[in-house]
C-alpha cells in the first residue's frame, strides 16, 4: 500500500485558493526526475536536454540532495524558495547573495551535530558547493527555457480554469482533477509521500502550481506559515511531447478516421481520463466523449468508470488499426 501525507482542508468552501506559475517548481520537478530518480515522467527527449546541460562534476552537486534513504532540500536553496512571486532568475539572484552560514545554520537545525555522509562535502566546502550548485540550476533552465515559453499557453489556460472555478464556488472540482497520483477525500487532500504525515490547512492560502514537467509531477511545501503551495502537472502538456506533430494530409490514419480521431487514439496508448484526453487535445469534454463514443462502436476503445471518472484506453483491435496506418506513415527522418 503506497503511504500519502494528508493534507486537512477543513470545509471546502473556506478554502483560499490562488495560483502560482512559478518556474521554480518546474525546475526543482526536472532536476528530481533526471538527477534524483524520483520518477516524475519527464519524457526522453526532455530528460536528455536536462542531462546534456549538465556535466558529470555537476551532476554530483545534486547528490545530496537526492542521497537514498533520508534526504532534504535545505529550504535556502530549493528553487521554490520565493514561492509564490519571483521566477527562476530571481531564485538565482538569491543563490548568489547566499551566506554560506545560512546554509550550515539550516543544515545544523536539521541534522544536529551528526550530518550524514553525504552532506559532509557541503559543510566543508560550503561556498564551492553553493556556487557549483547555482551553476548547475542555471544551466538546466537555460537549456529548458524554450520548452518552458513553449507551454506558456497552457499555463495560461490553466490559471483561466482555476480563476473561474474558485469564482464560481467550484474550487471542489479542481482539486478533485489536479493529478492522477492525489485525491480529495472528504475534506482532506492525500498525496503521495513515503514520509507520511498530516497537516492542517487552518486558514492558511492554498497556492496551486502548474508544472510543465511530467505527469507524475508532485511536490509540495505544507509546512510554510504563510501559505501551503502544491504542484501538480499542468493539463495538456503532455501535446509538447506525447502527440506528433501534426499529421500531413495525406496521414492515413487520419484520413480513415478524421483528424481527431486519429489524435484520441494515439493519445490513448496508455489509460487515461475523459478530462485529461480533452485538455490534451484543447476540445471540449463533450466533443471527446462524442468522437469516444463513435470509437468505442467500432471496437477501437473501451471506456470505464472509475469513481468520478471514465477512463478510456485503446483494444486490441485499436493498436492494430494505429500500428498498421502509422506504419504506412513513417518516415527515415521523422523527429519522433
Amino acid at each position: 500500500m503506497h503511504s500519502h501525507t494528508e493534507l486537512c482542508l477543513g470545509p471546502l468552501d473556506e478554502v483560499r485558493i490562488s495560483l502560482s506559475a512559478h518556474q521554480g517548481a518546474t525546475l526543482l520537478s526536472l532536476v528530481a526526475d533526471v538527477f534524483g530518480a524520483r520518477g516524475h515522467g519527464v519524457p526522453p527527449r526532455w530528460r536528455a536536454m536536462v542531462r546534456g546541460a549538465v556535466d558529470p562534476a555537476g551532476a554530483a552537486v545534486l547528490r545530496p540532495l537526492f542521497a537514498p534513504g533520508y534526504s532534504i532540500i535545505p529550504d535556502c536553496v530549493t528553487p521554490t524558495a520565493c514561492m509564490p512571486d519571483g521566477d527562476a532568475a530571481t531564485q538565482f539572484a538569491q543563490l548568489a547573495d547566499l551566506s554560506p552560514d545560512t546554509l550550515l545554520d539550516e543544515l545544523e537545525a536539521e541534522f544536529g551535530s551528526v550530518v550524514p555522509p553525504q552532506w559532509r562535502p557541503v559543510v566543508d566546502r560550503p561556498r564551492q558547493w553553493i556556487e557549483g550548485y547555482t551553476d548547475v540550476l542555471r544551466r538546466v533552465w537555460r537549456e529548458f527555457d524554450p520548452v518552458w515559453r513553449g507551454a506558456e499557453s497552457y499555463v495560461r489556460r490553466e490559471t483561466e480554469r482555476v480563476g473561474a472555478a474558485v469564482l464560481q464556488d467550484c474550487s471542489e472540482a479542481v482539486l478533485h482533477d489536479l493529478s492522477a497520483r492525489f485525491r480529495l477525500v472528504g475534506e482532506s487532500l492525500r498525496l503521495p509521500d513515503p514520509q507520511a504525515e498530516t497537516y492542517a490547512l487552518a486558514g492558511r492560502r492554498l497556492v496551486l502550481v502548474p508544472i510543465v514537467s511530467g505527469p507524475g509531477a508532485s511536490m509540495f511545501a505544507l509546512d510554510r506559515p504563510d501559505l501551503v503551495w502544491i504542484g501538480y502537472p499542468v493539463p495538456g502538456v503532455g501535446r509538447l511531447w506525447q502527440t506528433p506533430p501534426p499529421a500531413p494530409a495525406d496521414d492515413p490514419l487520419s484520413l480513415v478516421v478524421g483528424q481527431l480521431r486519429a489524435s484520441v487514439l494515439r493519445a490513448a496508448a496508455q489509460p487515461l481520463t475523459m478530462g485529461r484526453l480533452a485538455a490534451l487535445l484543447d476540445t471540449s469534454p463533450a466533443n471527446a466523449t462524442h468522437h469516444c463514443s463513435q470509437l468505442s462502436a467500432a471496437g477501437l476503445l473501451e471506456r470505464h468508470r472509475q469513481g468520478r471518472n471514465v477512463w478510456i484506453s485503446r483494444t486490441e483491435r485499436g493498436d492494430a488499426v494505429v500500428a498498421l496506418l502509422s506504419e504506412r506513415a513513417a518516415v527515415p527522418d521523422s523527429p519522433w
